[in-house]
């Protein structure tokens, strides 16, 4: 070292633990040696256990997630930093169900739907002045009073349909195969259903004596009501009149009619050969059914024939399974509304309440014959005057016809 002196060396410090600095203590000195602090006595040692302290199963619980947020579902680990949560959106109201407004809007829609369905039917309806007035045209009478009228006009059918119905080719001027008046009673009663044989001999207005199909084929729908009435003072309401094809085309929709043939036919002129006995009849079949002459009756016979037919229709139009299935129901709707001539004041609805009063149990007549006799005119059928009268007159009146003038 320079100057060749020791170095000094600093005495010992004693620190205190209260801060305060002792007094240096010189390098001989040893400092003064500190107690240890006393411990507490260990506790007495316990024996050792007999047996594991009994245990109480205590059921996990899942904290519930705060009010208006969702747990997010567990997801793969990412890799970085965490995103940030996005601020979930408030918990959207339930809404509420209306049951009854959604049948409400289920009515209202079925109701339109209808509505539009018997428009759309009644546009489809040809309209022709039947009904036009006259001169002493007879006043109205009590009760609903049709003509239902079935012509052999051959316009509509092709030369195949001509050739399946057996209708034959032009036979001249429309004529009517079949006239039936139907009295619907205003007391609710049953209805009746006179048939009138189209070679019934009557006064045609302008003409004469003739046949009664004669003033059809003369004078048109307006002639032969003009005629129906003055011959049976009964006021006429309502006409309709289906051709050839229109009655076929219905038989077919309805899948057949049942009838039973009260003896066999054959005609050939008709195309049919049916056996006696009940049985269905396809629309040709029950076309040549209701026109047919080849029997022992011929005109007689034809007439019951219809009456038997009219009575089969309207059973199987107003039967359940026909009005509970739209797929038949519509078609033969709309078939009987697109085949139809109405008079110009009638519409579907009128329709719908005829088929309606005639679906139950109903009076089937013709009108009281007395003979026939060879004319001009050909063989024709003559009415009974004295029977014929009081016949009418009830119908005339709204009222029931006796039993005795009733041909069943």
């Amino acid at each position: 070292m320079p100057g060749g002196q020791p170095p000094q060396i600093e005495p010992t410090q004693v620190l205190r633990r209260d801060g305060r600095q002792a007094p240096p203590l010189a390098y001989s000195q040893a400092p003064p040696q500190q107690v240890p602090p006393r411990r507490p006595p260990p506790p007495p040692k316990q024996p050792p256990p007999t047996h594991a302290p009994t245990q109480r199963p205590v059921p996990y619980r899942e904290d519930p997630p705060p009010p208006g947020r969702r747990r997010p579902p567990p997801g793969p680990p990412q890799d970085g930093p965490p995103r940030a949560r996005r601020p979930e959106p408030p918990p959207r109201r339930r809404r509420k169900r209306h049951p009854f407004r959604w049948f409400l809007v289920l009515v209202l829609v079925l109701v339109l739907a209808t509505v539009g369905a018997v428009v759309q039917l009644d546009r489809s309806l040809h309209r022709i002045p039947a009904l036009a007035g006259y001169s002493g045209r007879v006043g109205d009478t009590p009760g609903t009073n049709w003509l239902l009228v079935g012509s052999d006009g051959r316009g509509d059918l092709s030369e195949d349909q001509t050739q399946e119905l057996s209708t034959g080719g032009d036979v001249g001027p429309e004529r009517t195969d079949t006239i039936l008046l139907v009295h619907v009673p205003s007391s609710g009663g049953k209805t009746t259903m006179v048939s009138l044989p189209r070679d019934s001999y009557v006064d045609v207005p302008g003409q004469g004596k003739d046949k009664l199909n004669a003033s059809f084929a003369i004078g048109g729908p307006q002639l032969l009501v003009q005629t129906v009435e003055n011959a049976t003072g009964v006021h006429l309401d309502h006409y309709a009149q289906i051709g050839f094809g229109g009655f076929a085309g219905v038989v077919d929709t309805l899948g057949g009619i049942d009838i039973c043939v009260p003896e066999p036919i054959d005609d050939p002129l008709a195309g049919i050969n049916l056996a006696a006995g009940c049985q269905t009849l396809n629309g040709p079949q029950a076309l040549g059914f209701v026109r047919s002459r080849a029997t022992a009756m011929a005109d007689v016979d034809r007439m019951n024939h219809q009456r038997l037919f009219m009575e089969a229709l309207l059973k199987k139009v107003s039967s359940a399974g026909t009005l509970a299935n739209p797929f038949t129901l519509w078609p033969l709707a709309r078939d009987i509304a697109g085949s139809l001539k109405v008079d110009q004041k009638d519409h579907i609805w009128d329709l719908a309440m005829l088929g309606w009063a005639m679906r139950g149990e109903t009076v089937a007549t013709t009108v009281p014959i007395g003979g026939f006799e060879d004319t001009d005119s050909g063989n024709v059928l003559l009415w009974d005057s004295e029977q014929a009268s009081p016949f009418f007159d009830a119908l005339a009146k709204d009222q029931a016809i006796p039993d005795d003038l009733l041909t069943k």
